[in-house]
Parts: structure tokens; sequence; C-alpha cells
């Protein structure tokens, strides 16, 4: 077996003190804290918890396209209003403040864009009544523009902003195939999904897209799909079926995050445009909450009727140290 000089070009530096400026690959030895430690470019990434939310809720809709800085949780349910609440909070990165309400309190809706620029569609207000109706927000107020082309509950959604979503999947009365993209002024029907479903997990934009999980009552998918502006074509599966997803990233690159069925689960999984790995779970397991950002610096939010907020971080670069199975 090769030894770490022969690789590397020279011997493990044994020193008193963390260098303050190592270089990727660079090992050493800390004879103060008697542990091996290297410096490496690609570390696990983790979930740290961040600024609970004003307003407990789950089947909310949040902002695909925002940012760890700038996110928005709209509508949604409680124990409180089971037909559901048009509560909209937004998130600096430290605190959810609340801001205008939807003009249609709804649950288990879609949404796309920023926490500037937002479209919300669809949803339940109650008594199994789906509704069509679609809500354009400017960062001031919102404002109702044309419906969508079918009323549904629990679509997949995602888009880049109040101009440009992508609504797939849903409920009315049973699983849908059906896939909608919104441009600012109306909503048309483009090629349906290959498998129906409700409550799916989406990440990308209207070009570029990824559908994966949901329900097929009965039971949930693995299934995975990928759009490329005019149709879906099924990728790998995610490792655990499950449905009360959502996403967070792009058709590339992306996690899969919540899960409904059979009980709310943390577990999360990361999509590198192949295939699907497991990577670190929440803190909490939850269904129904919202998300956004990308897969190095992600925000999950609520869900489960909670008010609990998790930010995922990959960091570009750290100090590791090796435990006795490493070295």
């Amino acid at each position: 077996m090769a030894t770490y000089k022969e690789l590397h070009g020279s011997n493990i530096e044994v020193v008193a003190s963390d260098p303050s400026n190592p270089v990727v690959g660079q090992v050493w030895y800390n004879t103060t804290t008697n542990v091996m430690k290297g410096f490496t470019s690609n570390p696990a990434g983790s979930w740290a918890t961040a600024a609970a939310a004003n307003t407990a809720r789950g089947n909310l809709a949040g902002s695909p396209a925002g940012t760890t800085t700038a996110a928005l949780a709209t509508g949604g349910v409680n124990p409180g209003n089971s037909n559901g609440v048009g509560v909209v909070e937004s998130y600096n990165g430290s605190a959810w403040t609340e801001i205008a309400d939807l003009n249609t309190a709804r649950k288990d809706l879609g949404a796309g864009g920023t926490s500037t620029s937002n479209i919300a569609f669809g949803g339940e207000t109650g008594g199994s009544t789906r509704q069509s109706i679609a809500e354009s927000w400017n960062g001031t107020s919102w404002t109702e523009v044309t419906d969508m082309n079918g009323a549904k509950q629990q679509p997949g959604s995602t888009g880049a902003s109040n101009t440009s979503a992508l609504a797939m999947g849903g409920l009315n009365p049973g699983k849908l195939a059906l896939t909608e993209t919104w441009n600012g002024t109306s909503w048309t029907e483009v090629g349906d999904l290959n498998t129906a479903r409700f409550y799916p997990g989406a990440a990308g934009i209207v070009t570029a897209a990824l559908c994966f999980g949901g329900a097929l009552d009965p039971g949930t998918t693995a299934n995975t799909e990928s759009w490329d502006g005019t149709s879906w074509t099924e990728v790998n599966n995610l490792n655990t079926s499950r449905n009360g997803l959502r996403g967070i990233g792009t058709s590339t690159s992306a996690l899969a995050v919540f899960c409904e069925s059979p009980t709310p689960k943390a577990i999360i999984e990361q999509w590198d445009g192949t295939s699907w790995t497991e990577v670190a779970d929440l803190n909490s397991g939850r269904d129904g909450g919202a998300t956004a950002g990308t897969t190095t610096s992600g925000l999950v939010f609520f869900g489960s009727n909670s008010t609990s907020t998790e930010e995922w971080t990959v960091p570009t670069e750290t100090t590791v140290t090796f435990d006795a199975t490493d070295v």
C-alpha cells in the first residue's frame, strides 16, 4: 500500500495548532488536541435550526426561486382553520414577518417565483372544493389573475417569477397528469406527466424541471420525470417512495424534502442529474411544508402544523477531524 508521502510528496505535518491557511487535501496531526485533521473541498451538507414563523401551519406554498435570506410562505392549514388560511409571511434570513394576506384563503396550493415576484395557484378552500384561482404577488400586494385551466389541489409546482411558473399533477377528484405553464398572462396546457399523481415534489423552471414522488391513491410513487419544456421523460426513481414532497434547486441539481406517507419523515435525497442519493436528514420529520434556495444553500419551513424553519448549508471548504475508522 502506498504511503501518504508517496501519494502527496510530503509527510503528515505535526503541529501544535491548526494551519491558518490550509490547502485542499492537506493533512496534519494537532499535538494540542491529539487528533488528526484534514482540509476538504467537498464536505457533507447539514441542517441547522433557523427562526420560527409566526403562524403554525402545513400544506402551504413557498417561493421555489427564493433564497435563504428572502423567502415567502403562503396560505396553508392549521388546527384553527381546517379550510385553509390566507396568511402570508416573508423571511429575511433572520425573522418571519406577516405581510398582506391572499385574497382567497386556501390550502394545498402551488407556487412559483421569489419573495417579491410570486404566483400562488390552485388549492382547496374546504369541503373538497378545489380551486383554479391564481394570484400574483408584486412584493406589496396580491392580485387575482387568470384562472388555471383546471381546478386542482396538491399540484407539483415550481417557477422563476410571477410571470413564469409550472404546475404538474394534482387532485380533482382523482390523480391528474395535466401540466400547465404560466407566462404572466395566461395558463397553457402542455405535455402530460407519464405518471398521474398528486402531492409530488418539483424543482426547476418552466423550460427545465423535475417532478418526483407523489400519491397514487392508493399508495405512493418514487417515480421521477424530467421536463425539457415540451415533454416529460422518466428518469431514475427516488430511493424512498413518498408523497407530501417539495423540491429545492434545478432540474439537474435538486433536493427532495418532506414526507407525508406513511408518516412524516426527515428523509432528504439529492439529485445530481442522473440519480438520487440520501443525504443528511432534517432535524425534525414533517410533511406539507415549503421551500426556497439551492442545493448548497436551501431553506425548508413549516409543515405538520409547525412554525419550524431549517437551513441547509454545504460549505465549499472546511476542516474535518478523522476518527479511528478513517486512519
